[in-house]
């Protein structure tokens, strides 16, 4: 049950900060990490949201994920993006590893995902949570 409301709080917070749910995943993703929240605060964080999730949008093609060449071109976009608004440079292996695993089950399956440590979690089409 308290899970339960930590993702529908998690889903209400990115409508309150107009974001969608691809960008509140990447948010969530990112801002998992306390020193990066305390360095950049949450408008820096919300832009590399938008800018990770426009980004990987734009990077993405059939079968992406098995492909090594567009998986490191991936990654070096987002380690770019990490670098460009000042993400603490010690924490951006663990983040672009969860950003990449985002961008996974994000266009995987079409269903929005918030990984969340070891656990992650879905919303379906409809608005209810499924947990996994």
């Amino acid at each position: 049950i308290e899970l339960a409301k930590e993702m529908n709080e998690a889903h209400k917070r990115g409508e309150e900060t107009g974001l969608n749910d691809d960008e509140v995943d990447f948010y969530d993703a990112l801002a998992d990490n306390e020193s990066a929240q305390e360095v950049l605060g949450d408008d820096i964080l919300k832009q590399i949201a938008i800018d990770l999730t426009d980004s990987i949008k734009r990077s993405m093609s059939v079968d992406w994920n098995l492909r090594d060449a567009v998986r490191a071109k991936m990654r070096m976009t987002i380690r770019r993006l990490l670098k460009k608004y000042g993400y603490p440079p010690d924490q951006q292996p663990h983040a672009i590893d969860i950003v990449m695993k985002q961008a996974e089950l994000m266009c995987s399956t079409g269903i929005n995902y918030y990984i969340k440590g070891e656990r992650s979690y879905d919303v379906a089409a409809d608005g209810k949570w499924d947990f996994e």
